[in-house]
This record gives structure tokens, sequence and C-alpha cells, in this order.
């Protein structure tokens, strides 16, 4: 039988009230009219008002020892995730040309709290993003002659190539879909550098130069990290191997600049790449005008670009040359992390009675523990820093530390024999604490516009706007009591270890902050060779959480598979080998004819039916027989799709089904049928189904009607040892 904790008492206030009004013919046969508005009857309702409120806190007896039983166990239940998020600072007012240094911990405004996690020089530059788009075939054969001409003026004897000067990052806000930079002409990714007003551009470089090449530019970069092969795996990534140069007043001329830090971790991730600047001398930008000079944007020059705005403002190019894969979805200046929590210093949470095991609420709940820290005023020493541990129990003597549980906020101290007991009638001070998150930290895209903080001085700094590129992420609720219940169970079995299968699907569903909707574990499979019996190998599927039933399937990217791998790999055996991997789908479609019933439109009953084939085969619930999602690597057979299809309100008949297969020209294959018309795709066992299209038709066996083609485009890139030449249209001409 199930372990629910049965109520102690479940009459409610209703039940109360009649049980004393059908008693009083046993007490009171006089009183024959008790309606409402009596006073008996009001006296009645308060005592059942009173008997219910004592009958709620009789029912919490339970609920105590479900808590005590979980602290028994030493299980806390998990504190609240906190979303991160990155942003770019400037000036709200454009003439202002100097530079000013916004210290760690300055406040971000928004529904939630946020906090920037590094310091950050905001320079009086903004900035936008241009990359080298090459002609097509199309184009290149088009400007056939203008490529000729433009290689005489520019006195070119070799191969030329035509490119086109594209702006990326609008509004300097982020690309859902991702730029190539290793697909532009040169693999390399240009920031314009540009003053608030072009009579400020001396002032704006001596301020980037300062006084000796000291200043810091803070790049922000958001990686796409596509996955070609959805079980390619994930793991450590490759530092994507980068260039970094600023442009000099001289065209062609550029110089290198040191990397202060990095917490992209060579582009692999979203974050800060830090760069030094050189001294005034050594910044400065080619001439950007054809006007002014033929020449410009050709060759290994900065990309021409034909607005004069741009031109009068522009203090320098910084020059990112990749020399591996690359897509980003966004990159910004003055750009800092951000996460949502909030920072308290110095604060007395209690002053110890001398007694064991005291425990100190510190006043706030959903803590970091990562940056805890806790004091004890010891007597002639001041205070004194103390140890965060797991489990006082493990401690050997008095020593100097306490247990932290972030979710409820409080400390526990030890009974001086594990653990030293804090001297009576001394504080007890935190020292540094972050706390926060919650699902109320997944703001939209522009959501966050206001930042208030100090400079190194301790000025109060003003007049800064954000810009928010891209959504902050990961924030989730604070573990449940029930949640906690539910996972215990798993979390006595596994003890933190992945060894089983279940265990390490327990692991990732447990997992702070994931958005895991579905997970899959394959023994023994290697998925780069797809092999099925490949010994001391495991393979973990994760497959994210998405609401609705419309294609495309959900697809984990690169982040959440490298989430997931972080996460497994300590846990680990250490002599296993572990992949973490997506799903790869087999794309097929489906063309069906029904008899519809009198009253039903086609074009209603059609799109049932199609919402009632997505279902049954989407990969997360309710997909399936079983409404878990379509199970791996089981067969799509067309008998059993029509009885799924029957049961459509409006359909009195299936006249027929049959299933195509997403060719790799992009055209739908369609499946051999047997002798009863029927077809099957088969599946292999790391396989599920994508349905991409339905066809549904009325009346005789119409399902020979073929769902329609889709087809890819690519763009070609230039070759090698050709010279880059800028290409305007006629109406720019």
């Amino acid at each position: 039988m199930p372990l629910i904790p049965p109520a102690l008492d479940d009459r409610s206030y209703d039940d109360l009230v009649q049980e004393m009004l059908a008693s009083i013919p046993a007490h009171t046969p006089e009183w024959t009219t008790p309606q409402t508005g009596d006073p008996g009857r009001t006296v009645i309702e308060l005592f059942a008002w009173l008997a219910d409120t004592i009958l709620y806190r009789a029912n919490l007896i339970p609920e105590k020892q479900r808590i005590a039983f979980l602290r028994l166990l030493g299980e806390p239940m998990q504190a609240a995730s906190a979303a991160t998020g990155i942003v770019s600072l400037s000036y709200a007012d454009t003439s202002i040309a100097t530079a000013t240094t916004l210290v760690q911990g300055a406040a971000i405004s928004g529904p939630p709290a946020f906090e920037t996690l590094g310091e950050v020089d905001v320079l009086p530059v903004t900035a936008q993003t241009y990359v080298k788009v090459p002609l097509t075939d199309d184009q290149t054969a088009s400007s056939a002659t203008l490529l000729t001409g433009l290689g005489t003026l520019y006195g070119i004897t070799g191969p030329l190539q035509g490119y086109t000067t594209t702006p990326v990052f609008p509004g300097n806000m982020a690309d859902p879909v991702g730029v190539d930079v290793t697909g532009s002409l040169d693999s390399c990714l240009w920031i314009a550098l540009m003053a608030g007003k072009p009579q400020n551009l001396a002032a704006t470089r001596a301020t980037l130069g300062g006084a000796a090449g000291e200043q810091i530019l803070s790049l922000g970069f958001v990686p796409s990290l596509p996955l070609g092969d959805p079980l390619a795996g994930a793991g450590t990534l490759t530092p994507v191997p980068v260039t970094w140069q600023i442009s000099g007043g001289t065209p062609g001329v550029y110089y290198s600049v040191a990397i202060a830090g990095d917490t992209t971790n060579g582009l692999t991730q979203p974050g800060v790449v830090s760069l030094i600047l050189p001294q005034t001398a050594d910044i400065g930008a080619p001439p950007n005008d054809v006007r002014s000079d033929v020449q410009a944007g050709v060759g290994n020059r900065p990309p021409r670009v034909d607005d004069p705005n741009v031109d009068a403002s522009l203090v320098a190019w910084i020059r990112i040359n990749v020399s591996s894969a690359l897509t980003l979805n966004w990159a910004g200046v003055n750009a800092v992390q951000i996460d949502q929590r909030t920072t308290n210093t110095l604060t007395v949470i209690g002053v110890s009675s001398g007694a064991a095991g005291q425990v100190f609420s510190v006043t706030q709940t959903q803590i970091d523990p990562t940056t805890f820290q806790l004091d004890v005023d010891m007597p002639g020493l001041g205070y004194q820093l103390w140890q965060a541990v797991d489990d006082l129990a493990v401690l050997q003597g008095p020593v100097p530390a306490f247990v932290l549980d972030p979710e409820a906020g409080t400390v526990t101290f030890g009974n001086q024999m594990q653990g030293l007991i804090p001297p009576m009638g001394r504080r007890i001070r935190v020292r540094l604490m972050r706390y926060g998150g919650g699902s109320a930290g997944n703001l939209p895209a522009a959501a966050l516009t206001k930042v208030t903080g100090n400079s190194t001085t301790g000025a109060a700094v003003s007049g800064l706007v954000v810009l928010q590129p891209v959504a902050t992420t990961g924030g989730a609720e604070a573990e449940t009591l029930d949640q906690a219940e539910q996972r215990i169970p798993s979390r006595l079995r596994h003890q933190e270890r992945a060894v089983t299968a279940s265990d390490y699907q327990s692991l990732v569903e447990e997992m702070p902050g994931g958005t895991v909707g579905r997970v899959e574990v394959l023994p023994l499979f290697k998925p780069q060779t797809r092999d099925t019996n490949a010994p001391g190998v495991v393979s973990v599927m994760v497959i994210p959480e998405e609401d609705g039933v419309q294609p495309p399937c959900p697809r984990a990217d690169r982040t959440l598979l490298q989430s997931v791998y972080s996460y497994l790999d300590p846990k680990r055996p250490a002599a296993s080998e572990m992949y973490v991997i997506g799903t790869e789908y087999v794309g097929i479609g489906i063309s069906i004819a029904v008899e519809v019933i009198t009253g039903f439109s086609l074009l209603q009953v059609g799109r049932q039916v199609e919402l009632a084939l997505r279902s049954y085969l989407w990969p997360l619930a309710p997909g399936g027989l079983n409404q878990t999602g379509w199970p791996l690597g089981r067969m799509v057979r067309s008998l059993e799709l029509e009885v799924a299809v029957s049961k459509v309100p409006g359909v009195s008949e299936v006249n027929g089904l049959l299933l195509f297969q997403l060719a790799a020209n992009g055209t739908y294959q369609p499946l051999p049928v047997d002798g009863n018309n029927r077809s099957e795709l088969t599946l292999v066992s790391w396989q599920l189904p994508e349905l991409l299209k339905v066809t549904v038709a009325t009346g005789a066996d119409q399902s020979n009607v073929q769902p329609d083609a889709t087809l890819d485009t690519t763009t070609p890139n230039s070759g090698p040892n050709t010279v880059a030449v800028p290409v305007v249209t006629p109406d720019l001409c």
C-alpha cells in the first residue's frame, strides 16, 4: 500500500456543523428550527470553526514527523537555483568620454534582484559587429563584370572574392539562429568601437589607452554551440583558437592584445573575455569611407561600412580571427555576467548560549553555500572564520565548524565532541552570504534595464543603462517536502554514485535547475561507432522539457549536455566510459484517408487527427502507449496509428494510412507495404520517430498522397588565397 501519512481527523468545518445539528434532537428536542442567523446556530458555527482550527494543527503532526525523519537522514531539501545571464553596460549620456570601474556586486534591478559577478571597466564606447559575407555563386556570376572592374581599380592581379559587409546582432541584441564566424570570408568577427559623439573621438581614444595602456575592454560572448551529430556526446570542449587584435591608425596594421581573463573557457560557453588595451598611440581606425580612401575594405582591412555616421565615430576595430568552427548568438562590449542573488555582509545572527547543538537562523533562505562565510567572536581573538562541513558527526573533537542548511537558512553547531561549541555570550556573525533564486529569475531578453553600484573609490555610480541581449536561464524553485520525499529513496539507493542504469537516471532527474524532460540510459552503447556491446561504456540520452507536441521534437543543445555531463562525471565509477548524448530522430511523414461523420468538418477533424498522431508519437509525455513518451527504438506500425486515429471524434472509419521516411535529399520516400497495405518503420535502439508532415484526406483510400518535400540550401564559402573586395548594391553606388 502507498506510504501516505493519514490525517488524524479528516472532518471539515461543514462536517462539524452538520454533525452538531444532527445531534440536536437527541439533546434539545424542543429546538426545532436551527436556521442560519439563529443565536444557537451561531454558537454551533463558532465551535465548529474553533474545532476546525484545532484539527488543522493536529493534522500537522504527521507533517512534522516527515520533516523530522528527513533531518534524521541528513538530507536537507535542495535550495532554489539562481538564474544567470550576461548584460552590457553603457552611459545614458553619450557625451561622456571617461571610463568608470564598477565593482563586483552591483545591483541589477528587475522583478527579482540580480547582481554582477565581476568587476567591469565601463568604457565610453558602443559597438556594432560586422562580418564579411562572401557572395554566393549566383551573386558572383551576376557581378562578374563589376568584380573585374574592381580588380582593375584596386590593382589586384590574382584571384579576388567579393563580399558584402553584414551587420550582425542588430540593436546589440542576440541572434537566436547564430552567426557562423568561420563561414565569413576571412573567418573574422569585426567589432567597431564607436564614440558616443564624433567630437569626442580623440578623448575616447585617450580614455581607452589610459595612462599606460592599462584599460580593460570586456567583451561578452554567447556561443550557440550547435550539435552536428546528436550522438557526438558531451565532454570537455576544445577551446577555439583565437587571435585578438586591435586596429591602429595605419591601414592594415593591427596590434595583438593580451587577455586579462576569460570566463568563456575559450569561447565554449557564455562569458566575458577581458582584453588589456594598448597605449593610445596604438589605437586607431583607418579611413572607412571610399571617398577618402579608395582601398577601404579591401584585403585585410576592416569591412567597408558606407555610413558616414559610423565612419565619423569610429574609435578602433577589434578583429577576432578564429581558426576553428565558431557560431555566436551574441557578442558585445562592456559586458558582465550576472546572477539572481543578493549579497549580505557582516550580519549578526545571534549570541551563543553555550549549549550543545545550537541552531541559528541567518535571516535569509535559499543561500549559496559556495559563498557563505561565518564568524564567531572568540575570546581574545575577535571574530574568527569557522569552517562549513557537511556532517558534524564525522568530526573528531572540538573543531571550529558548523553545518549550513542553505534551503532553510540555518546553521548548526556541534556538541564539543563533534564540533566546537561557540563560547557562551559570544556573537555569531555572517561575514558574507549570497542568497536568492527561483523560476522568477528566468526573464526574457531586454527585461533588465537599470543598475546601481559603486566604483573602486566607493563612490556611487549613476547614469549607466543596462542592455540584456539574451534571456536569463537556470532559475528553479526550492524543493518541496513532497519532492524531497520522492527523491530521498533514490538518494539512499545510489548514495551520490552512478553505478546502475537507474542510478544515472535518478541523478539526472534530481539535477538542480535542470530542464530535462526525459532520461534514457543505454548501457554498453558507444555513440561514436554505434556499437551496442562496448564493455565499460554507458551513454546517457537526455531530452529537454518542452510544452506542446508541435515539431520539431525537443533536442538537447550542447549547453544542456555539458551541464548533465559535468554533474554526472564526478559521480561515475573511475573505470567507466560515460557519454551524455542527444537524440537521433528519424523524420517521417504520414498520409491518411478517413471517413468523416456527418456534422463534422474535414478541417476540424483533420486538425484533430494530426494532433492525435503527433501526441501518440511524441517523445515526451503524453506520447506513446503508456503516455510517458514514445519508447526508444520501438517500431512504428501503420496499423497502430490507424487505431489511434480511429479514436478521434468525428472519424467514422480509417480508409488507409501510409508511412513515408524523410530521405537525405529532403524528399519523403514511401515505406514498403505488405499484402494488407500495412507498412512499418524499423528503428534501432537509440532512435526515435519525428513526425514532420501529415496529410489528411477524406473519402475513399487516398493515403498514397505524398507529403511535401523540404529542401535546404547552403551558402558557399570563399576559396584560399583570394583578396577580399567589398561589393555594394547599385542603389548605394
